[in-house]
């Protein structure tokens, strides 16, 4: 009996925004229930290969999932989502989407989610692929819950991992524009170009769940 109410306790707070949360101007980018904000790259509705149960969404058929974003456009923000492979797992969070290129990939900057089970030079859980890694992984075995804190703002953007920060630059700097020239992105010209987009989830690769996808939009 206790065991089942500490389930249900835990459940109940997934999804959900705090009364400081709120007052801070927090909003929730899933509900819990459903894919309601939520499309298809370039498409309307969400395909089948994405399931809600329990309060977790799930790519549980990555070939009839694919990326999926959300409605809203956002600028600056801090991001907040929690995250779980399954072994050999991959996806990614990926920030200032739009409807140019033929993938999601070609215009946001993509936060990696990858069990790489210790392949070398694999871009790795937290990454900003291709462009910034970190020695530190804070990331916990596939099966397991794992925390993104993706903050987005004009003077320094930042990845934390399970609350350790992983990397911090600055985009549009010249260091930022370097490393994407030197990346695969180079062959893309609208990647990182526009200023504000959707936030994407990449959902052809592996089964990969989510929840507690909360964002804040941060002052220019």
């Amino acid at each position: 009996m206790i065991a089942t109410l500490a389930f249900v306790l835990a459940v109940s707070d997934d999804n959900n925004l705090t009364a400081k949360e709120k007052a801070a101007g927090w909003q929730l980018l899933f509900d819990g229930k459903s894919t309601a904000g939520w499309h298809n790259f370039k498409a309307k509705g969400v395909k089948p290969g994405w399931e809600v149960k329990n309060g977790v969404l799930t790519s549980v058929s990555p070939d009839d999932a694919g990326d999926i974003c959300t409605d809203k456009m956002f600028t600056y923000f801090e991001l907040k989502i929690d995250y779980r492979l399954t072994k050999g797992g991959n996806s990614g969070v990926m920030f200032r989407v739009t409807n140019d290129g033929d993938e999601t990939w070609h215009s946001g900057p993509e936060v990696q989610i990858y069990d790489d089970h210790g392949e070398e030079g694999a871009q790795k859980s937290g990454f900003l692929y291709e462009l910034y890694g970190s020695k530190v992984d804070s990331t916990v075995p596939p099966g397991n819950w794992n925390t993104f804190v993706i903050h987005i703002a004009k003077d320094k953007c930042y990845t934390e991992v399970n609350g350790k920060r992983y990397y911090e630059f600055k985009i549009d700097s010249p260091d930022f524009w370097a490393k994407v020239k030197a990346s695969k992105f180079s062959e893309h010209p609208m990647f990182a170009k526009s200023k504000t987009g959707m936030i994407a989830i990449q959902g052809d690769h592996g089964v990969v769940s989510f929840k507690n996808i909360k964002i804040k939009e941060l002052k220019s």
